[in-house]
């Protein structure tokens, strides 16, 4: 229940982020609104690894390191972006493929072997993103695509994590997550830098500690509670986002895209599940 209720708590923490992203996005460069995000989240990880009174710097694996965070990097930008054009709960939507890339990845990534009932799961999935996005249509947003950049960053990025799991410390990754993401900000912020005023400097250091504390509440989810049970879970996070477009930005979404979330959010179940199957298989196995 501990692991159960501090999912949910992230889910809500990721959901108001993406609603100030949104308003940020009006006001101030995306790269900026990532750079004081990395920013905020470094200090953060800085400060936790000072009181333990331990920096753990050296890593096993840089190079895997280093492409995860770009990716981590590319799927926040490419995200913010499209909040600009799209309504949260289509953005979130579009965004649960993400498990849905992630068993695609592993054949080739990992080597990992993807059954014929897991595959037909993916296409079923890719069907409910075209229901959601309707290309060819007048309702047809391009920032979708943004989306589903977003999600296939996001896969690589969980890739390169399984790849690292167990064989790296959790403080390391987390510190050179922080440094990766600052650096390149770093780069790029100059060329598309607007100087915000306090209220949207405030809402921006807001949205980085609380997509920080998200990041932690969700890590401890999953001391507390496995992947299997947690992982239904973290649909919830369409409820809070329809629910904050329709309280800050009175939108809803229609029915296609309600029909579309629903196969996507199944077809992602479906691949959980069978995951869990085949892991408990090769457990028996073992």
């Amino acid at each position: 229940m501990r692991g159960v209720l501090l999912l949910l708590a992230a889910t809500l923490c990721f959901s108001i982020t993406d609603v100030w992203a949104k308003i940020l996005g009006e006001h101030i460069p995306v790269i900026e609104i990532g750079w004081i995000r990395y920013v905020t989240f470094l200090i953060a990880v800085l400060g936790v690894n000072i009181r333990q009174g331990r920096m753990r710097v050296r890593v096993k694996y840089p190079v895997v390191q280093i492409m995860r965070g770009i990716m981590m990097v590319a799927s926040m930008l490419l995200f913010i972006v499209a909040l600009r054009y799209l309504p949260l709960a289509d953005a979130a939507a579009v965004g649960f493929v993400s498990p849905l890339l992630i068993t695609a990845l592993s054949v080739p990534m990992l080597g990992e072997v993807v059954g014929l009932r897991r595959w037909v799961a993916i296409v079923v999935g890719f069907v409910g993103v075209l229901i959601v996005i309707r290309p060819g249509t007048g309702a047809f947003q391009p920032a979708a695509f943004l989306v589903l950049g977003s999600s296939l960053a996001w896969a690589f990025a969980s890739i390169f994590t399984r790849r690292i799991a167990g064989r790296e410390d959790t403080s390391a990754t987390m510190l050179w997550t922080g440094v990766i993401g600052f650096v390149l900000l770093s780069i790029a912020v100059p060329f598309d830098f607007v100087l915000p005023s306090l209220p949207h400097l405030g809402l921006n250091i807001a949205l980085g500690t609380l997509a920080t504390v998200g990041q932690y509440w969700m890590i401890q989810a999953y001391r507390y509670a496995g992947a299997a049970l947690l992982a239904p879970f973290s649909y919830i996070q369409l409820v809070w986002s329809t629910s904050a477009g329709y309280l800050v930005f009175d939108t809803l979404p229609d029915a296609q895209t309600l029909v579309g979330a629903a196969i996507i959010i199944a077809s992602g179940l479906y691949t959980i599940h069978r995951e869990r199957v085949r892991a408990r298989t090769r457990a028996a196995a073992a």
